[in-house]
């Protein structure tokens, strides 16, 4: 039963990774390099369309592992969309704003060549899972804060505020995190203490500045949740917690829950979903004044 699970994801990663109406993929783009190590991105580009908007996929893996090459948003070509999936320093190379960093740096390159690549960029999408959930809202709530911005691959004249964040199942707050899942937080090969750098309960500063929740103003993105309830791996209050920021200053944030859904898998991608993602992008990316 258990190989039969793993098959089953790795086939739906490699047939989630296979656009059907797409060029090629343009890959292993650097757009930065930091003390040595370079930050790629693969770039999709939808079939006969001019001018389409970009949306950023930012993957996950608890910030340790995973790679810009398991894109799982591709499908989004089929709706007008071109993704570019990037990559990010992985907590064995640094700690906690460094990854923020790397994902501002993208968009900035994003947006500086955008006229070379033939895909939109005034109007830019994020989306990521899990760990790259967590990046995707970050970047959604922290757009022209100079706190975050960094100068990892310069593009400094070009802007890193996003328009539009899906994020499916990603935490977000990391001292609510601490409470009722410390295994994910305190130990010492934790995630979230390896992207902190320090276990979040000794510092809950920290814990606070690192999560998302506690960077909600009137000008963050539309949200679109996506998560399931029967996740262990990120426990569905991380995205309450988020959606509650969001609700207190009335902003545009839809909250699906998936019935049944683990942490990851199919059940977030269905036809259905995709559709949704798509409408919401639609609304945020190509018909937004």
């Amino acid at each position: 039963m258990k190989a039969s699970i793993i098959l089953a994801g790795v086939l739906f990663s490699l047939i989630a990774c296979q656009p059907t109406s797409a060029a090629p993929p343009l890959k292993d783009i650097t757009f930065a390099t930091v003390d040595a190590h370079e930050l790629k991105l693969d770039l999709y580009l939808p079939k006969d369309v001019v001018d389409p908007p970009l949306v950023v996929f930012i993957h996950g893996g608890g910030w340790r592992n995973g790679s810009y090459k398991r894109c799982l948003t591709p499908w989004l070509t089929d709706y007008g969309f071109a993704v570019a999936s990037i990559s990010y320093r992985l907590t064995d190379k640094a700690v906690f704003p460094a990854q923020i960093h790397d994902c501002k740096a993208a968009v900035r390159w994003l947006r500086e060549h955008a006229g070379e690549y033939g895909y939109n960029a005034k109007r830019i999408g994020v989306a990521g899972t899990s760990a790259g959930g967590y990046l995707a809202v970050f970047l959604g709530v922290t757009g022209g804060d100079a706190e975050f911005e960094g100068t990892v691959g310069g593009n400094l004249e070009q802007d890193s505020t996003v328009q539009a964040v899906v994020d499916y199942y990603g935490p977000t707050d990391f001292v609510h995190r601490s409470k009722n899942q410390p295994h994910k937080t305190e130990k010492p090969d934790s995630p979230v203490r390896l992207l902190l750098g320090t276990p979040a309960s000794k510092d809950l500063d920290l814990a606070r500045h690192a999560s998302p929740a506690f960077h909600v103003t009137e000008e963050a993105a539309p949200l679109l949740i996506i998560h399931g309830d029967q996740d262990r791996t990120v426990y569905l209050d991380q995205s309450q917690r988020i959606e509650e920021e969001y609700r207190k200053l009335d902003l545009d944030v839809t909250f699906e829950v998936v019935e049944g859904g683990g942490h990851g898998g199919d059940a977030h991608f269905t036809k259905a979903y995709r559709d949704q993602v798509a409408a919401f992008l639609e609304k945020h990316l190509k018909t937004a004044k």
